[in-house]
């Protein structure tokens, strides 16, 4: 095995060596633009009508790609004449602001809109902030796709520069101009994800990093920072300000995961109040989907501290997908207090799904070859197999600021997820598509809660600054389940069979299958020093895991209680102002096994499994373009039995490369785009015959091209595109079967106009555009996704 100290020093000259040619390969350069170089950009085609303020400035912005930071109660009640015709940004945003007595000025690719009364001292590019706190949403960077910062679990929000990791942010802007569903259908675009479940069935999975999350389980996605408190099986997109992807474990500063992923963590941050907000949207979906949106969102009291923000969807029709219909539903309601020393917040949501004839990943019995892939049209499931869902969900958080260096806080968040379906796992029993299924009446009862409290606080030492943040948190969760089983038909992927209807019963009863709690206690420690051009960020975790099974009768069978501790250690560096390289050793955590009863040391509890990384990166912001690189690489362990004994000795070892960018590329053209290489090996097996393998289900490379652009000769029109692709990868380890590799395109348009005074955008894309026939993955448990048929979208969203 190479020494990973000089595996690291040369992957971190490679990589900055690829970060100083990046920019001028795009002919961007390497410095940052200045504030006079942004603000004296080329006339553009304005067509804006008189409105709110704050609409015309949020538009201007993103037109000339610039991020727009304003107090929004400054913005309050104030309206912007039309702006029309051909003219500079910063000629708009002069019209825009006449007579309402406040200034705008673009620093850094941010349009800063202040009252006139504040010197333009104050607002000088040489201007130094203070770091972002908390609680603080990094603001969107240029093109407004992407936010330049993240979540870093207990640690708050971080910008991109200051942060030790890989964490992608995607903005409610791309959220909306994609389309968005679910949060699988925004994460699929990130090169270093990929999907392992199919659209069309009623669950969700992914693989981040060459690792499951919520591949054999479900309940992975953090909601605003908490586990245990978005829905279980399948998270919307309508309610989504930011959803993000934090790249490699992080049980240190997310706190372990419910299932123990280990290769990231995706997190969906709500929607706020931030300006009044009235928005409708008319949706439809191939092949016969209607639905519709509504997004409201107003400011109430004397300072407009307290918000309330309700987001509404609704669809029903056929799919892509034969035999299916679908009908889901979802409320979001979100209410927030902004006091001088108390901030509280409180989301509550109501979402349900109902599919007939749910498509289902299929298992790949011993022995048979991997067919060709089916039209992703077919579909094997019955018209009489269903699914039904729902899920409710609540969070409160409160922070409140007990000196001018401390902060309070604490969070509560609860989930219920009830199921009842019939419809089961099909088997691939011969190359030629033959399928056999069980299909199996069941009802699923999951309860889930998350509590967490603690301290911030700042203070110095000398030249160093301190962030200090003292963590407690617990997790709760328990599954009741009850199955009756139906009968064995069968069917073929290519010639699905119709059969006769099963009337199978639900269950009379539901039992208890299991209960966990995961609790611990934090200490993190980020000290800064050199006017923060060097960031150390120290961590430690003591986490306690305990899980019981239940019996039939409801006693308990089995029980698991046991603690680990997990360390973090992160560091940034920034030679200069608009490049960071950065550093950091992290671990995950999972429950550990017990050894099974055909083994001879049957019932030993084994520690919980640690997964590890060691990544090195460089980020490069070009002033409107974000490149990064990153070098990772993660080991985690698994258990296996060896000469009839269990023993925790096997070893999965991911080492990758990252390169991406995203930004605003020239005048009328953004893009996120990047590449992931993956080199995951079996380092330990029991056996010869999988030892040195390639692990199941990862792509020795993942890419994704996406980019729009402002179509010049026609104002308000924009083209977009993305290019997937994934590398062949293997089901089983013994890599004697395979998938081949596959590239979809996917191409889009909107256009931005008028109707009776009202802002109007119509979006229609098409996804899969070639209607390429694919097996999107391979799970853990050897199960082949269907790649999603051509699918057509089209939506138009007035502003009132």
């Amino acid at each position: 095995m190479p020494d990973l100290h000089l595996l690291s020093q040369h992957t971190l000259v490679l990589a900055v060596r690829a970060a100083l040619l990046v920019g001028p390969a795009l002919g961007l350069g390497f410095a940052p633009q200045s504030a006079l170089a942004q603000a004296a950009r080329p006339a553009q085609a304005f067509d804006i009508p008189a409105g709110p303020l704050s609409t015309t400035l949020t538009r201007i912005a993103s037109q000339a790609g610039w991020q727009l930071s304003v107090n929004a109660a400054l913005l309050a009640g104030k309206n912007a004449p039309a702006i029309a015709g051909s003219m500079s940004a910063q000629s708009a945003i002069e019209q825009a602001l006449a007579g309402s007595g406040l200034d705008g000025v673009v620093v850094g690719g941010e349009l800063r809109v202040r009252p006139r009364s504040e010197s333009e001292a104050t607002l000088s590019p040489l201007t130094v902030t203070a770091a972002m706190q908390p609680g603080e949403l990094p603001k969107a960077y240029a093109g407004g796709q992407m936010a330049r910062g993240g979540r870093l679990g207990m640690l708050g929000n971080v910008d991109t520069m200051d942060s030790p990791f890989s964490v992608t942010a995607f903005t409610a802007q791309s959220i909306q101009d994609a389309q968005a569903t679910t949060v699988a259908d925004m994460v699929r675009l990130d090169p270093s994800v990929r999907s392992s479940g199919m659209g069309a069935d009623n669950a969700d999975a992914f693989f981040i990093r060459g690792f499951a999350v919520g591949d054999n389980n479900t309940g992975e996605i953090a909601f605003d920072g908490l586990y245990g408190v978005g829905p279980n099986y399948r998270v919307m997109a309508d309610y989504a300000e930011r959803i993000e992807v934090l790249k490699g474990p992080a049980a240190m500063i997310y706190g372990m995961s419910p299932n123990g992923a280990g290769g990231g963590t995706i997190n969906v941050v709500p929607k706020r109040a931030a300006n009044d907000l009235t928005q409708v949207r008319g949706d439809y979906l191939s092949d016969g989907q209607l639905g519709g949106h509504v997004d409201v969102a107003r400011r109430f009291g004397p300072e407009r501290q307290f918000g309330v923000r309700f987001n509404g969807a609704y669809q029903n029709g056929d799919t892509a997908l034969d035999n299916q219909s679908k009908r889901t539903s979802l409320g979001a309601l979100a209410l927030d207090y902004q006091g001088e020393k108390l901030k509280a917040t409180l989301d509550l949501i109501d979402q349900r799904e109902n599919i007939d004839a749910p498509s289902r990943r299929l298992w790949l019995n011993n022995g048979v070859a991997v067919p060709e892939a089916p039209d992703g049209r077919r579909n094997t499931t019955q018209s009489w197999e269903y699914s039904r869902s729902d899920e409710q969900s609540a969070l409160l958080r409160l922070e409140y600021e007990a000196a001018e260096q401390l902060s309070v806080f604490g969070s509560f968040g609860t989930a219920q997820t009830d199921v009842e379906r019939l419809f089961n796992t099909p088997s691939i029993t011969s190359s030629s598509g033959n399928t056999s299924v069980l299909p199996v009446a069941a009802i699923f009862d999951v309860q889930r809660s998350s509590l967490e409290g603690g301290l911030r606080g700042r203070f110095e030492t000398g030249a160093l600054k301190h962030r200090v943040t003292l963590q407690f948190s617990r997790y709760e969760d328990s599954l009741g389940r009850g199955t009756v089983n139906g009968r064995t038909y069968t069917s073929n992927l290519y010639n699905p069979i119709d059969q006769p209807a099963q009337d199978v019963a639900l269950p009379g009863s539901v039992l208890k299958q299991s209960a966990n709690t995961l609790s611990g206690v934090a200490l993190s420690d980020t000290v800064s020093a050199f006017d923060e051009r060097l960031q150390v960020i120290l961590g430690l975790r003591q986490q306690n895991v305990n899980s019981e099974n239940y019996a039939a009768s409801g006693a308990v069978s089995s029980s698991y209680d046991k603690s680990a501790l997990t360390p973090m250690l992160g560091v940034v560096f920034k030679p200069l102002n608009h490049v960071s390289l950065y550093g950091n050793y992290i671990e995950g955590l999972a429950k550990g096994d017990s050894a099974p009863m055909t083994a001879l040391n049957a019932g030993e509890v084994f520690a919980p499994y640690k997964t590890k990384q060691h990544e090195i990166g460089v980020k490069v912001d070009h002033g409107r373009l974000m490149t990064m690189l990153s070098a990772f690489q993660i080991t985690r362990p698994s258990g296996q039995l060896s000469n009839n004994v269990y023993a925790v000795d096997g070893e999965q070892r991911n080492r990758g490369i990252e390169l991406s960018a995203f930004g605003a590329a020239g005048d009328g053209v953004r893009l996120y785009s990047g590449i992931t290489w993956i080199d995951a090996k079996l380092t330990q097996t029991n056996s010869a015959a999988t030892q040195g393998n390639t692990a199941v289900g990862v792509p020795g490379v993942q890419a994704s091209f996406n980019a729009e652009w402002d179509v010049p000769v026609l104002s308000g029109l924009t083209v977009s595109g993305s290019v997937l692709h994934s590398g062949k990868q293997y089901v089983d380890q013994s890599n004697s079967r395979q998938l081949p590799a596959w590239t979809t395109l996917d191409l889009g348009a909107r256009y931005k106009t008028s109707l009776v005074g009202k802002n109007v955008v119509w979006r229609a894309n098409l996804r899969n555009a070639l209607d390429k026939e694919y097996w999107a993955g391979a799970s853990t448990w050897s199960t082949l996704a269907i790649g999603m048929p051509r699918t057509f979208q089209l939506s138009a969203t007035v502003d009132f």
